[in-house]
């Protein structure tokens, strides 16, 4: 779905008014094996690689960066994601609504970030 998913957002932005569209691909959280069967659970079936995924799906067109694991003093935990500063003006007014979505599906809150240009 990448090859039509940058055309089909800016159409949909376009008839739904300026709202913002994020598209993601549909993916499946297999269980982990529990002790007496020998059957594989494959990598992308994996909880960690579906929220993977889940992240390169939001950001699609471009590319992630870095990522950063925070730990707060109260103990929880925020994910800083660095994009590719060249896409900077395509995607400021989006940043707060990809960690908005990542949230609601995940659970995990999340910070889009670019990352500070060296002079």
């Amino acid at each position: 779905f990448h090859k039509i998913q940058q055309r089909l957002v800016r159409e949909l932005e376009k008839k739904f008014s300026g709202k913002d569209v994020v598209i993601v691909g549909n993916r499946r959280i297999l269980k982990p094996v529990t002790s007496g069967q020998s059957t594989l659970r494959p990598r992308s079936r994996t909880l960690t690689s579906v929220h993977e995924a889940l992240l390169e799906d939001l950001v699609y067109p471009t590319e992630i960066v870095g990522k950063r694991q925070r730990y707060r003093a109260d103990g929880s935990k925020v994910l800083k994601v660095y994009l590719d500063p060249k896409d900077r003006n395509n995607l400021e007014y989006k940043l707060d609504t990809f960690g908005g979505v990542y949230k609601k599906i995940t659970g995990k809150d999340v910070v889009f970030e670019f990352p500070a240009q060296e002079a």
